[in-house]
């Protein structure tokens, strides 16, 4: 079976302007940015999205969320505000089937989005 795109950039197969990389976790740069700050932040292992996680996945979905802390307060974001999103299936927009998770700021961002 063929690495989805999001295999590929945790793998360092395909480049990306990555900003945070540990042991489980990769965060790069979106080439299509909805706002000033929007990093995707994925697990390097392959996991399809939302309805794929298990109890095993607890622990994983924290590190995502300490992460996202991080780089908002690396990219100035954390004081003004943030948004966290993650899409489940293709009518809430999701397009590549790797979990991930969009961290948006740098403007208000207004609800409901899109």
């Amino acid at each position: 079976m063929e690495k989805c795109i999001f295999c590929k950039i945790a793998s360092h197969e395909i480049g990306s302007n990555v900003v945070f990389e540990d042991e489980k976790l990769v965060a790069f740069k979106d080439i299509n940015p909805a706002a000033p700050v929007h990093i995707v932040i994925i697990p390097k292992a392959h996991i399809t999205g939302v309805l794929a996680l298990r109890e095993k996945d607890k622990e994983l979905i924290g590190d995502i969320i300490l992460a996202a802390r991080k780089i908002a307060g690396e990219f100035g974001i954390a004081e003004d505000g943030f948004r966290i999103v993650t899409n489940s299936g293709p009518n809430a927009g999701q397009s590549v089937a790797h979990l991930h998770f969009h961290l948006l700021g740098g403007r208000t961002l207004g609800w409901p989005p899109g």
